[in-house]
């Protein structure tokens, strides 16, 4: 059964990963993997040692804390408790991480104002 950290580790460095622009190839050639391990890491299949997770640190060019952020007892608990099915993955989805892309390219002060009209059109009924 994968443990909720692995899975969470496993997001953040999908998630950085696509930011950056990087393939699971490309990532895997740098760390020194095949990507089918890569792969198994972004799904938390297998757990990510701590010198591998330095090495992917470096490569995706973040700070080990980076893996873990948004990351606290009570939402592991929580992500325990619940189904398979029920436990939404928003980064695994194309669309929403070419959205996420897309939001940070965007120069910050127009990305604040984009954020607020978000906030503000998500509350409407």
């Amino acid at each position: 059964m994968k443990h909720p950290v692995d899975v969470h580790v496993g997001k953040r460095i999908r998630h950085r990963r696509w930011m950056v622009g990087m393939t699971q190839q490309q990532l895997g050639e740098v760390v020194g993997i095949k990507f089918q391990q890569i792969q198994k890491y972004e799904t938390g299949m297998n757990r990510v040692s701590a010198s591998r997770l330095w090495d992917i640190a470096a490569a995706l060019e973040v700070p080990i804390n980076f893996f873990f952020e948004g990351l606290d007892e009570e939402a592991v608990a929580m992500e325990e408790m619940m189904e398979p099915q029920q436990r939404g993955d928003l980064l695994a989805d194309k669309e929403a991480l070419e959205l996420v892309r897309s939001y940070y390219s965007i120069p910050e002060q127009q990305r604040k104002r984009l954020f607020d009209l978000a906030r503000v059109l998500s509350t409407q009924e």
